[in-house]
C-alpha cells in the first residue's frame, strides 16, 4: 500500500494524504522508553506516509532526538516538519509559555537542526502565537530562516483566522496544524474558510480525539498515571460514559464499512476536502498500519450525514482552567 497524495494548500509541499504525529516519542502520553521510534517511523516511509511532525518541546527534546535517528539515511523520503515557541516556564500557571521573539526564533531552529541531524527542516512552525509578541515580528524572522536556507515553509498551530491572514501579508504560511476531528470542530467556517481564501493547508493534530475516537478506552483507568489526558475534561469517567454514545456511532459506521473506527474517524477528516493532512501519533507499528488504511476507506453519503451529528454527543469542552493551552492565540500555553 502506497498512500495517495496531498498538497498543503499552494504551497508546493506534496505530501502523502495522512501524516505522523511524534509527540507519543515523549513522556507526555505516559512514558516513552525510548525504542519503536525507529520501527514506526520506518513503517510509515513504506507505507507513504512522508509528512513526520515533531516539536522541541515534546520531552522536551526526546521526540526530535528519536525522530533525527529514524529518519538518518532516509532523509530524502521525507517532509519534516517540527515547531517551536512553547518553552518551560515555573512562573507560569501551566508551567509554560511562549516565547515568539526573533532572536527566539533564530536559536530555537539551531537546536532543533542539531537534534533532527539535517540542514534544514521542510516546514516550521510556531507552535503557538504569542500573546506578547506580534506575529508580524515572529513570522519574519522565520522568513530570514526560509532566505537562510534553513527552513523550506512555514507554518503556523492553533493560530485564529485573524492571525493567519496577518502572519501571511509578511510571508506565505504553508498550513495551520491546529485540532480537528469528529468531536473538536470549532474551526469550521471562519478558521477553514480563511485558509482557503489565502492558499494554506490544514494539518489536524488529534484527528482521533486524543485516541478515544478509536473506541479502545471506557474509563480514566485505562490511562496510565501521568498521561496528560487525565486532566483532560473529555476524559472524565463522568464524561467518558456521556460519550460512548460518540462512540458507538463511530463504531456503527465502521461495522458497515467493514474498517476500525480509528479508519472512520481518519476517513472523515479526509473527506472534508484535499487539503486536510491529518497526523494522528502513535508508538505502535499496528497502529500505524491502521491509521495509513483510512486512505482507503470510502464514506458514504449517508455515513457523513450520520458522522455530521457526532459533535452533537459531545461531553465536555476540548480544554478548561490550566489546560487553556490549546485555545487559540493565548499566552498560556502548553503542547
Amino acid at each position: 500500500m502506497t498512500l495517495p497524495l496531498r498538497n498543503l494548500g499552494t504551497s508546493g509541499l506534496e505530501v502523502g494524504a495522512i501524516g505522523l504525529g511524534c509527540m507519543s516519542f515523549s513522556p507526555i502520553y505516559g512514558g516513552y522508553d525510548g525504542t519503536g521510534a525507529d520501527a514506526v517511523i520506518h513503517r510509515a516511509l513504506d507505507l507513504g506516509v512522508t509528512l513526520i511532525d515533531t516539536a522541541d518541546v515534546y520531552g522536551p527534546f526526546t521526540s526530535e532526538e528519536a525522530v533525527g535517528a529514524a529518519i538518518a539515511g532516509r532523509r530524502d523520503e521525507v517532509t519534516l516538519a517540527t515547531k517551536f515557541g512553547i518553552v518551560l516556564d515555573p512562573d507560569s500557571p501551566t508551567g509554560r509559555s511562549v516565547d515568539g521573539r526573533p532572536e527566539h526564533v533564530r536559536s530555537s531552529i539551531e537546536g532543533s537542526l542539531q537534534r533532527l541531524g539535517v540542514d534544514h527542516v521542510d516546514l516550521y512552525y510556531l507552535h503557538r502565537p504569542s500573546g506578547t509578541i506580534p506575529i508580524e515580528e515572529t513570522v519574519g524572522a522565520m522568513a530570514e530562516l526560509v532566505e537562510a536556507g534553513k527552513i523550506r515553509h512555514i507554518g503556523l498551530s492553533e493560530a485564529s483566522a485573524d492571525t493567519v491572514r496577518r502572519a501571511v501579508a509578511v510571508h506565505p504560511i504553508a498550513a495551520l496544524q491546529t485540532e480537528y476531528s469528529l468531536w473538536s470542530r470549532d474551526i469550521e467556517g471562519e478558521i477553514i474558510d480563511t485558509c482557503r481564501e489565502l492558499g494554506v493547508g490544514l494539518v489536524p493534530y488529534s484527528p482521533l480525539g486524543r485516541g478515544y475516537l478509536t473506541g479502545t478506552m471506557t474509563s480514566r483507568d485505562d490511562l496510565s498515571e501521568h498521561d496528560f489526558r487525565r486532566g483532560n475534561p473529555r476524559f472524565t469517567d463522568d464524561a467518558m460514559a456521556q460519550n460512548q454514545a460518540l462512540v458507538d456511532l463511530v463504531r456503527s459506521v465502521a461495522e458497515a464499512n467493514s474498517c476500525t473506527p480509528g479508519q472512520v474517524a481518519l476517513a472523515w477528516i479526509l473527506a472534508q476536502g484535499p487539503d486536510l493532512v491529518p497526523i494522528p501519533g502513535t508508538k505502535r507499528v499496528p497502529y500505524l498500519e491502521d491509521n495509513a488504511g483510512a486512505a482507503a476507506v470510502i464514506l458514504s453519503g449517508e455515513d457523513l450525514e450520520r458522522l455530521g451529528t457526532a459533535a452533537d454527543l459531545v461531553s465536555g469542552p476540548r480544554s478548561e482552567g490550566n489546560q487553556g493551552w490549546i485555545n487559540r492565540d493565548t499566552p498560556a500555553l502548553q503542547p
